[in-house]
């Protein structure tokens, strides 16, 4: 990249076992940038946490669900039609407020000239720090 300066949003993805405890786990991160139409997701599921916070959940199980999320972060087709919206839709629909095991943290911007150098950042200090 340029030393252009990038608008980007980004969000925590968490595993909330319990939701009426409101404790959550972060797992992941999702990042859009409307202007070049990107997004991205990485998750990180550590196992040793995970029986600690959340024995009656297994990695395995969290990652297929996940899968799902990603496919259509990634716009892939075969994910339906959320998948064929534009990258802003799609992490707008990703990041609403859900009651579910799988929720995201409130979405924060930010400016970056790095794209991937700001996400992987992100990534380290929110989710395997």
């Amino acid at each position: 990249m340029s030393g252009e300066n990038y608008l980007y949003e980004w969000a925590t993805l968490r595993c909330v076992p319990r939701i009426e405890r409101d404790e959550f786990l972060n797992i992941g991160v999702i990042m859009m940038c409307k202007r070049r139409r990107w997004v991205r997701v990485e998750t990180c599921i550590r196992p040793e946490l995970l029986a600690l916070f959340a024995p009656d959940l297994t990695a395995e199980e969290i990652e297929s669900h996940l899968q799902a999320f990603k496919s259509i972060a990634e716009g892939n087709p075969a994910s339906g039609p959320i998948a064929a919206m534009e990258a802003e839709e799609r992490f707008r629909w990703l990041t609403a407020v859900k009651s579910t095991w799988l929720q995201t943290s409130r979405p924060h911007p930010g400016l970056t000239t790095d794209l991937d150098a700001t996400f992987d950042h992100i990534l380290t200090e929110q989710v395997k720090g």
